[in-house]
């Protein structure tokens, strides 16, 4: 995910963000995450300036709203960023990179995670540095004056730790600056995580070198004294694939038989719902007990946390609590090196290999999908780390899907999106992400929540007690959904041969005993694809009584492909000498099977797909889609191909996919007309010529995306409206009030708001979870066709899915409900009710009119809060960012005045309208 368009979003004009990066910040023993994001400013001089944006931040950094401004770093002649370590310690490929920054005043250490993205993360900064020559002006950065806070005056210095940062305030945003240089040379290769061939020639010979700073003993090393991997400052700096480079692999991918031998690592892969609880016992009899020391560890965690905090922010003690109780549990027979932690909320995934496997690691990445309320939040979805060993691809996916026994639509649209939406960047940034199941070896884990059904809780209970668990297994949702393949197409599972490991009293063997009394199920489950797989057990850990789940393991012999050195020289040498032959040849030319597409009642939300092939000739060529001349992109927004470049071996093909989605970003200008489903790409190919595509289409306009104003004067659904009457409500100025010109007289609110909400009030004001667990997509369909239908009465969707519609919906208004205008009076007046109640009282009338309908309605929930467990923190928290964002293009605002905009909203759910 792009999360510089978060930080964009906060920057002021003349400032843009380049690339961000997700790390942590280590000061002692605290760890907390924060954004990175490296921001050039363009001077009147025409030079450029840079500097780092720290951000404290949500869980996902989707918009501006989710970060806040912690502190600036200028990037200043004696700004420095150097890998941490000792001269003595050697690293595994993959593991995380511990960076430090220095400035004169600022001294930070950061943990970033490796992978492509964090490569050209550095690179950039690299690219950033000013340098020493003396003809280039000084880096004045009066840019950043707005961000200054007035910063207290000095004491008298005293001695700096490792990480202090004097002027440093809550909410400030620090200006770094002071004395060290690059070192531009270290014995052991390492230090610099920059391009040194451009720097080093720069650096005067008399200026002072720094010391080696050593990394601190954060565990991330298991058992191990000793770790023998490659260079990451050198990994991280790789140049990309050229033409003839990605030749030359393709080739040795289509002949990896030849200089490839299979040979068996075993890998334990464990799953465990914790149920929010910190480790009170040992994990040895889940993950070392009664097996040989595993080559590689998978470890897989569900609710980790299930405070709001987490919830709604990113951080929390208990990943650090696990990450210990797991390391101490690994088998005492080898020691492990952690190559990777990623956790989303309270999903987290661990992986581990023994030391001598460590140089045999490479191309590690680790990604996260939120599958919660609107696509958004991490209380459900996935985590996925993928990675090389020795010459087999593998993939790693821990999950935790929708719950409740009725919704497995739902758990089968999580894993859909998951599958969708989890993609890994490649170490050739040219080539397309990587999906799941373009991985030789898949193995997926977690609580997949599948349940028993049409079984009473008895009979299920009779079952178990007979141990007669296949009888039971045929009422198994998972395998009932697999059948159908509706899911885990291609995927295998063990026989389940341990009674279900959901839902026990915490602390014992006993079945649920409260007042839902949930029926036992087998929701923790391992699957796997791919060859070479050998499962050789798979059970649950009844000794372990922390959680109302059990833990369940599986342990595995995957056959790996091994290269051998000599058979793969002799198959390099032969290709290269195939390739010089070829060079030779004409300029590539490829055929497409479809030139023209159209794409047919285009609709909010729903995504509409065409593909085509690309049939190479005789060359082997490079393809891209190209920006066309002014054009900022290749294609307009709502529009997408997938892949976008690649590459072609001579007589082959590959199937473009052409991905059309109308979001809230693009519906506005469709609706009016201003925008239409027109399009030209330009399909160009390395040293050949261009191909044109032509995209046509019509869309269907919805309230979804129209402003306030327009909808309270559409009286009739707006699929009944000519355009040109939808164009012309859709273009009015939110201003305009009723002068009695019109036929119609506007309604107070729009139909379409009234339609859910009346819908939730009269069906949902006691339902669990509301606004808080997803919907359905095809629900969402049908609610979106029926509000711009205007045929209501067919509306039978699920309470979740209506709740999420009216998000969607106060998401995609162009105006918020709170008008951009009357923003900061809000943030200002938070805390002073009757101020807040002037504000309200000058917005344009159908504004105000659908926040006080709003607002009522929230009330009304909280009356029933006993039964459907929202209070106002949560209310607030969801509604504050959708009712009161901040105008785009201001400068964003500190978490302090964040919590302001929840506090406004939180005033009128606790106080007489």
């Amino acid at each position: 995910m792009d999360q510089s368009v978060a930080i964009q979003e906060t920057l002021a004009e003349g400032e843009y963000c380049i690339i961000a990066v997700q790390g942590v910040l280590c000061e002692g023993d605290s760890r907390q995450s924060r954004l990175l994001g490296l921001v050039r400013y363009r001077t009147e001089h025409g030079g450029q300036e840079h500097a780092l944006f720290l951000y404290s931040h949500r869980r996902m950094a989707i918009t501006g709203d989710d970060v806040s401004l912690d502190q600036i770093v200028p990037i200043s002649r004696d700004f420095t960023l150097e890998e941490v370590s000792s001269d003595g310690e050697l690293y595994i490929l993959g593991s995380d990179v511990t960076v430090q920054l220095d400035t004169a005043e600022l001294s930070l250490m950061f943990q970033l995670p490796f992978g492509s993205h964090t490569r050209m993360f550095l690179q950039e900064v690299a690219r950033a540095y000013p340098g020493f020559d003396s003809a280039t002006r000084d880096p004045e950065f009066l840019w950043l004056s707005p961000h200054r806070c007035t910063e207290p005056q000095r004491e008298s210095p005293t001695p700096r730790g490792w990480n202090s940062a004097p002027g440093t305030w809550p909410g400030c945003a620090t200006i770094g600056g002071g004395g060290s240089n690059f070192d531009s040379s270290r014995p052991n290769g390492k230090g610099l995580l920059v391009d040194q061939s451009s720097r080093g020639r720069d650096k005067p010979e008399n200026l002072p070198t720094r010391q080696t700073k050593s990394k601190s003993e954060i565990t991330d090393m298991v058992r191990s004294s000793t770790i023998t991997v490659s260079d990451k400052a050198h990994i991280l700096s790789m140049q990309k694939f050229g033409l003839r480079d990605t030749i030359v692999k393709s080739h040795l991918v289509q002949k990896e038989e030849d200089y490839t031998d299979i040979q068996n690592f075993r890998f334990f892969v464990g799953t465990y719902n914790v149920n929010g609880q910190s480790p009170k016992e040992c994990l040895q009899p889940w993950l070392s007990h009664g097996i040989q020391a595993p080559d590689v560890y998978c470890v897989g965690f569900q609710e980790l946390d299930l405070s709001k905090e987490a919830f709604f922010f990113h951080d929390t003690p208990k990943e650090e609590e696990w990450f210990k109780a797991v390391s101490e549990g690994l088998h005492p027979d080898a020691k492990y090196a952690k190559v990777k932690l990623i956790r989303l909320v309270g999903i987290m995934l661990l992986l581990y290999v023994k030391q001598e496997h460590a140089a045999y690691i490479s191309e590690v990445e680790a990604e996260t999908v939120g599958t919660g309320i609107m696509g958004r939040m991490g209380n459900k979805g996935g985590v996925a780390i993928r990675f090389q060993f020795h010459n087999t691809s593998i993939c790693i996916v821990n999950s935790h899907l929708a719950a409740h026994t009725e919704e497995y639509e739902r758990r089968n649209q999580d894993y859909k999106d998951i599958c969708s939406r989890m993609q890994f960047c490649q170490v050739d940034p040219s080539l397309p992400p990587l999906t799941i199941n373009r991985h030789d070896v898949i193995l997926w884990l977690g609580d997949l929540n599948y349940r028993i059904e049409e079984l009473d809780v008895e009979k299920v209970k009779k079952l178990i007690e007979e141990k007669a668990f296949q009888t039971l297994y045929a009422y198994d949702q998972l395998k009932i959904q697999v059948a159908a393949k509706t899911v885990f197409e291609g995927f295998t599972e063990g026989e389940l041969t341990f009674q279900p490991t959901y839902k026990y009293d915490t602390g014992s063997d006993d079945w649920d005993t409260s007042e839902k009394c949930r029926a036992p199920a087998w929701c923790d489950r391992i699957l796997w694809k791919g060859k070479n797989i050998t499962q050789l057990s798979y059970q649950s850990h009844m000794a372990l009584k922390t959680s109302d789940h059990k833990p369940v393991s599986s342990v595995f012999d995957i056959g790996v492909k091994v290269i051998n050195e000599e058979l793969y020289r002799k198959t390099l040498e032969e290709i290269v000498r195939s390739l010089d032959k070829m060079e030779n040849a004409n300029i590539p030319s490829v055929s497409l099977s479809k030139r023209e597409f159209c794409f047919q009642n285009v609709k909010y939300m729903q995504l509409q797909v065409e593909s085509f092939k690309i049939h190479n000739g005789q060359v082997p060529c490079q393809f891209e889609f190209i920006n066309k001349p002014d054009e900022e992109s290749y294609c307009k927004q709502w529009l997408n191909a997938n892949p976008s470049r690649g590459f072609l071996l001579p007589d082959s093909d590959i199937e473009i996919e052409l991905e059309l989605f109308v979001n809230k970003t693009t519906a506005t200008k469709l609706n009016s007309g201003e925008d239409k489903i027109e399009d030209i790409l330009v399909l160009h190919l390395d040293r050949g010529k261009d191909y044109f595509l032509s995209v046509s289409g019509n869309y269907l306009p919805s309230c979804f995306g129209s402003p306030i104003h327009t909808l309270c004067y559409m009286r009739e659904p707006i699929l009944d409206l000519p355009p040109e009457v939808i164009r012309e409500l859709t273009l009015m100025p939110v201003q305009t009030e009723d002068d009695g010109s019109r036929l119609e007289s506007p309604m107070d609110i729009p139909k379409e708001l009234w339609m859910m909400v009346d819908y939730l009030y009269r069906n949902a004001v006691q339902q669990e979870d509301l606004f808080q667990q997803p919907g359905l997509r095809l629900e969402f369909e049908h609610i979106r066709d029926c509000l711009d239908t205007g045929m209501i009465d067919n509306l039978s969707a699920s309470n979740h899915s209506v709740a999420e519609a009216l998000l969607l919906f106060l998401e995609s208004l162009p105006e918020p409900v709170i008008c951009n205008s009357a923003y900061h009076d809000c943030v200002e007046c938070s805390g002073n009710y009757t101020a807040s109640k002037q504000v309200i009282s000058t917005l344009p009338t159908f504004h105000r009119n659908v926040f006080n309908y709003l607002m009522a309605f929230l009330q009304e929930l909280l009356k029933n809060s006993a039964k459907n467990h929202l209070d106002e923190n949560i209310l607030a928290s969801i509604f504050a960012s959708l009712l009161l964002r901040n105008p785009a293009g201001d400068q964003k605002l500190e978490m302090t005045e964040k919590k302001k905009a929840q506090e406004f909203i939180h005033q009128f759910l606790c106080n007489p309208l």
